[in-house]
């Protein structure tokens, strides 16, 4: 039985499912946007909004637990090869987090992520979908209509509506 059991395993051992979600998780904070399959994204998206709403809080406590999520392997300064000077890691990911994904979404409850279909693989058919951050100023706008309300007449035996 499933009971109360979530995630999928995509056919991975424990360890490799959980390095593959933490690196795409990491690409869609440092890019804005992944491809991938449908059933990967909807497995990031949970993880990328609690990180999200974690960042938002700013303190010590959440830099720890995000950067113990993230950024396990990845050392935040480097030396560069070209310069051999010490220099920040452009796959370290917590200040962009922190400084400006957090920002761009203070004010919004929810819902960072958009998941868009885009159809199949080429190879292997898998459903592709297009995993993004949603901008800070993009609001659902309703569309009012100012028509009378259409009158549906019944028909049939039995009254269905037209």
């Amino acid at each position: 039985m499933r009971h109360r059991v979530s995630g999928r395993k995509f056919g991975l051992p424990s360890d490799q499912r959980k390095a593959l979600l933490k690196g795409l998780v990491r690409a869609l904070f440092i890019n804005d946007k992944i491809t991938t399959t449908e059933t990967r994204a909807k497995d990031v998206r949970p993880i990328a909004e609690k990180l999200i709403t974690m960042a938002k809080r700013d303190d010590i406590h959440a830099r720890r637990m995000v950067r113990t999520y993230i950024d396990s392997n990845i050392p935040e300064f480097g030396v560069n090869a070209a310069t051999r000077k010490v220099a920040r890691n452009p796959h370290y990911v917590v200040p962009r987090l922190f400084s400006v994904i957090a920002e761009r979404y203070k004010d919004r409850p929810g819902g960072y992520c958009r998941i868009t279909k885009i159809g199949a693989r080429r190879g292997d058919g898998a459903p592709m979908a297009v995993l993004e951050l949603i901008e800070s100023g993009e609001i659902a706008v309703e569309q009012k209509t100012d028509a009378a309300p259409v009158e549906t007449r019944r028909r049939g035996l039995f009254g269905r509506r037209k």
